[in-house]
């Protein structure tokens, strides 16, 4: 922190001292904006470099400061088999990122005044009819406090009284946007992405486009490829309001930069979605806080993310609202055998490094 207010201070020292022919009125937080901008790029260079080295990081990962690009690397193979490698434009599946996506369409509908979050779920889905489930609310799905694990089975806990993370939970709530809305999901997300400004973005069972990446299990040496993606982030034991969008590190900064400046939900309903309801024992990041379909830190720095996986795609979306800086890590290839939190282990890494980095803001 002393050596970057050294480098700032010196910088306004010289500017101070140049002799121009008019004088004009010197912004210096511009100045001072774009100084720490120039000294975290080259730290997160620096940083996140070392861990793509570390790691032999197959994937794509960027930061973003607003508009502003402070980091991007892409590296690896798209597909393995014909060496495609991964760019800009490459299509990741983005597993459980998907939910936060799934919950501003329940609240879009609450906007228009279709459903109310503490309406019962029985409501609007019928499967939901039966008494072990007539007290699950809207509410209490969004946030995992439901007490559902599977669909079909005994709750584990009362409903409200606890926290569960229930894929289930969320493909219910895919079923309830169908019933308020009158359209399939997958027609709600592709107005939604449109809505945003997301052109890259699609479903696993709507994607007709190009550039998806493959996701493999193994390492960059050995991988076996997941068959029939991005088709089965449709079946049971995912489904798509819970895991199933396809996105692109470009489009994601495009939805962090909309979802969180209140263009896509108004700033009263985005202050539901982001207020903390229920807490989360993540199996790699920890104890947090958790929202409507967002976690979000319990300590300083304050920032709003969720990962995703599912079998092969290791992935991380990230927001700081006071720098309103993204982090994005997005992958297709996981050793399994080594087990998720091994998957994740760059992903830690990048987030320990944003969240020091935010802290000297």
């Amino acid at each position: 922190m002393r050596f970057l207010i050294t480098i700032i201070s010196v910088f306004l020292f010289l500017f101070s001292c140049t002799k121009v022919e008019t004088q004009k009125p010197i912004d210096r937080k511009a100045i001072v904006d774009s100084a720490v901008s120039v000294f975290q790029q080259k730290l997160y260079k620096t940083q996140l470099d070392s861990v793509f080295n570390q790691y032999h990081f197959n994937g794509s990962v960027a930061v973003f400061k607003d508009s502003i690009e402070l980091y991007r690397k892409n590296n690896g193979f798209s597909d393995f088999e014909n060496k495609t490698e991964i760019n800009n434009t490459t299509v990741f599946s983005i597993a459980s990122i998907s939910k936060q996506f799934t919950a501003v369409l329940i609240l879009l509908q609450m906007e228009q005044g279709k459903l109310n979050l503490d309406d019962k779920a029985s409501k609007y889905f019928k499967e939901f009819q039966k008494k072990e489930y007539e007290n699950i609310t809207i509410q209490h799905l969004l946030n995992h406090s439901s007490g559902l694990n599977n669909f079909g089975e005994k709750l584990m806990f009362k409903s409200g009284s606890g926290f569960n993370y229930s894929n289930d939970g969320f493909n219910a709530l895919g079923k309830i946007v169908e019933t308020v809305s009158g359209k399939s999901f997958d027609e709600n997300m592709l107005d939604l992405f449109k809505k945003a400004g997301m052109k890259n973005s699609s479903t696993g069972t709507a994607f007709q486009g190009e550039n998806f990446a493959k996701t493999y299990v193994g390492n960059s040496k050995t991988q076996k490829v997941i068959e029939n993606m991005p088709k089965r982030l449709g079946n049971k034991e995912i489904g798509i309001p819970a895991g199933g969008v396809l996105s692109t590190i470009d489009d994601l900064h495009i939805w962090n930069n909309a979802l969180y400046s209140g263009k896509i939900i108004k700033l009263e309903t985005l202050k539901k979605f982001m207020a903390k309801s229920t807490e989360r024992q993540h199996p790699v990041l920890g104890t947090m806080g958790y929202g409507l379909g967002i976690m979000m830190n319990d300590n300083k720095p304050v920032s709003y993310f969720h990962s995703g996986y599912v079998k092969g795609a290791p992935s991380l979306n990230i927001y700081y609202p006071k720098t309103k800086t993204s982090v994005i890590i997005l992958s297709n290839i996981a050793d399994e055998e080594k087990g998720k939190s091994a998957a994740f282990r760059p992903h830690l890494k990048i987030k320990e490094v944003s969240d020091m980095l935010e802290n000297i803001n």
